[in-house]
Protein backbone atom coordinates (compact mmCIF):
# COMPACT_ATOMS: atom_id res chain seq x y z
CA UNK A 1 0.00 0.00 0.00
CA UNK A 2 3.08 2.57 0.71
CA UNK A 3 4.08 2.12 -2.67
CA UNK A 4 0.36 2.49 -4.40
CA UNK A 5 0.45 5.69 -2.12
CA UNK A 6 4.02 6.79 -3.26
CA UNK A 7 2.72 6.54 -7.01
CA UNK A 8 -0.28 8.51 -6.29
CA UNK A 9 1.16 11.36 -4.42
CA UNK A 10 4.23 10.99 -6.69
CA UNK A 11 6.96 11.45 -4.07
CA UNK A 12 10.81 10.19 -3.78
CA UNK A 13 12.15 10.10 -0.42
CA UNK A 14 15.62 10.71 -1.90
CA UNK A 15 14.96 13.66 -3.54
CA UNK A 16 12.51 14.94 -0.70
CA UNK A 17 16.02 14.75 1.31
CA UNK A 18 17.93 16.54 -1.26
CA UNK A 19 15.12 18.94 -1.40
CA UNK A 20 15.08 19.91 1.95
CA UNK A 21 18.70 19.93 2.69
CA UNK A 22 19.19 22.30 0.31
CA UNK A 23 16.46 24.66 1.70
CA UNK A 24 18.09 24.73 4.72
CA UNK A 25 21.41 24.91 3.25
CA UNK A 26 23.17 22.15 4.74
CA UNK A 27 25.84 19.96 2.85
CA UNK A 28 26.41 16.45 1.96
CA UNK A 29 29.37 16.55 4.08
CA UNK A 30 27.86 18.21 6.87
CA UNK A 31 24.73 16.09 7.09
CA UNK A 32 26.88 12.77 6.45
CA UNK A 33 29.08 13.94 9.51
CA UNK A 34 25.75 14.57 11.54
CA UNK A 35 25.23 10.57 10.91
CA UNK A 36 28.29 9.34 11.05
CA UNK A 37 28.34 8.22 7.40
CA UNK A 38 30.40 8.98 4.48
CA UNK A 39 29.09 11.68 1.82
CA UNK A 40 29.22 8.66 -1.16
CA UNK A 41 26.03 7.24 1.33
CA UNK A 42 24.40 10.50 1.48
CA UNK A 43 24.38 11.29 -2.29
CA UNK A 44 22.88 7.55 -2.78
CA UNK A 45 20.47 8.05 -0.17
CA UNK A 46 19.37 11.04 -2.24
CA UNK A 47 19.09 9.33 -5.26
CA UNK A 48 16.59 5.95 -3.86
CA UNK A 49 13.04 6.20 -4.33
CA UNK A 50 11.87 4.64 -0.83
CA UNK A 51 14.06 4.95 2.18
CA UNK A 52 13.81 2.63 4.73
CA UNK A 53 12.00 3.89 8.24
CA UNK A 54 15.14 3.35 10.45
CA UNK A 55 17.34 5.59 7.97
CA UNK A 56 14.66 8.24 7.72
CA UNK A 57 14.37 9.03 11.17
CA UNK A 58 17.81 9.59 11.23
CA UNK A 59 18.00 11.71 8.51
CA UNK A 60 15.04 13.30 9.51
CA UNK A 61 16.14 13.90 13.10
CA UNK A 62 19.48 15.34 11.79
CA UNK A 63 17.19 17.66 9.50
CA UNK A 64 15.29 19.38 11.83
CA UNK A 65 11.82 17.81 10.63
CA UNK A 66 9.68 15.35 10.76
CA UNK A 67 10.20 11.79 8.84
CA UNK A 68 6.57 12.58 7.40
CA UNK A 69 7.45 15.82 5.66
CA UNK A 70 9.67 13.49 3.97
CA UNK A 71 7.57 10.76 3.19
CA UNK A 72 4.57 13.28 1.91
CA UNK A 73 6.63 15.72 0.03
CA UNK A 74 5.32 15.41 -3.26
CA UNK A 75 7.94 16.23 -6.19
CA UNK A 76 6.74 18.89 -8.93
CA UNK A 77 7.27 18.51 -12.53
CA UNK A 78 8.99 21.17 -13.34
CA UNK A 79 11.00 20.60 -10.67
CA UNK A 80 11.96 17.03 -11.42
CA UNK A 81 13.12 18.17 -14.84
CA UNK A 82 15.36 21.14 -14.26
CA UNK A 83 17.10 18.74 -11.27
CA UNK A 84 17.63 16.06 -14.04
CA UNK A 85 19.08 18.26 -16.72
CA UNK A 86 21.45 20.17 -13.85
CA UNK A 87 22.81 16.73 -13.09
CA UNK A 88 22.83 15.71 -16.49
CA UNK A 89 25.38 17.93 -17.88
CA UNK A 90 28.68 18.01 -16.02
CA UNK A 91 31.53 19.56 -16.75
CA UNK A 92 33.07 16.39 -17.43
CA UNK A 93 30.06 15.30 -19.65
CA UNK A 94 30.52 14.86 -23.67
CA UNK A 95 27.38 15.97 -24.73
CA UNK A 96 26.22 15.11 -28.49
CA UNK A 97 22.39 16.71 -28.78
CA UNK A 98 22.12 16.48 -32.80
CA UNK A 99 21.39 12.78 -32.24
CA UNK A 100 19.72 12.81 -28.80
CA UNK A 101 22.22 11.50 -26.82
CA UNK A 102 24.00 12.18 -23.60
CA UNK A 103 27.16 10.25 -22.46
CA UNK A 104 28.60 10.93 -19.50
CA UNK A 105 31.41 8.78 -17.31
CA UNK A 106 28.20 6.36 -16.04
CA UNK A 107 25.65 5.93 -18.49
CA UNK A 108 24.30 6.64 -21.91
CA UNK A 109 20.85 8.31 -22.58
CA UNK A 110 18.61 9.54 -25.00
CA UNK A 111 16.89 12.68 -24.59
CA UNK A 112 14.56 14.13 -26.08
CA UNK A 113 13.58 18.05 -25.13
CA UNK A 114 10.71 18.14 -26.59
CA UNK A 115 9.14 15.14 -25.09
CA UNK A 116 10.20 16.39 -21.42
CA UNK A 117 8.53 19.77 -22.38
CA UNK A 118 5.53 18.34 -24.08
CA UNK A 119 4.70 15.74 -21.14
CA UNK A 120 5.34 18.70 -18.91
CA UNK A 121 2.72 20.84 -19.82
CA UNK A 122 0.56 17.45 -20.23
CA UNK A 123 0.77 17.02 -16.52
CA UNK A 124 0.31 20.64 -15.48
CA UNK A 125 -3.10 21.15 -18.24
CA UNK A 126 -4.09 17.89 -16.33
CA UNK A 127 -3.64 18.74 -12.37
CA UNK A 128 -5.28 22.56 -13.83
CA UNK A 129 -8.17 21.02 -14.79
CA UNK A 130 -8.52 18.73 -11.51
CA UNK A 131 -8.79 22.15 -9.61
CA UNK A 132 -11.08 23.63 -12.32
CA UNK A 133 -13.80 20.49 -11.67
CA UNK A 134 -13.29 20.97 -8.10
CA UNK A 135 -14.33 24.55 -7.79
CA UNK A 136 -16.92 23.86 -10.35
CA UNK A 137 -18.17 21.56 -7.85
CA UNK A 138 -17.66 23.63 -5.06
CA UNK A 139 -19.91 26.49 -6.95
CA UNK A 140 -22.45 23.81 -7.51
CA UNK A 141 -22.93 22.86 -4.30
CA UNK A 142 -22.91 26.71 -2.78
CA UNK A 143 -26.09 27.18 -4.96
Amino acid sequence: MEEKNMKEKNTHHGHAVKRLRQTLGVKQETLAKDLGISQVMISKYEAKKEIDDQMMEKIAKALGVKPQLIKELEEDPVTVIVENNNNTFGDNDSIKLGNGIIEDDHSVMNVNPVEQIVELCEKLLEKDQEKITLLEKLLNSKK
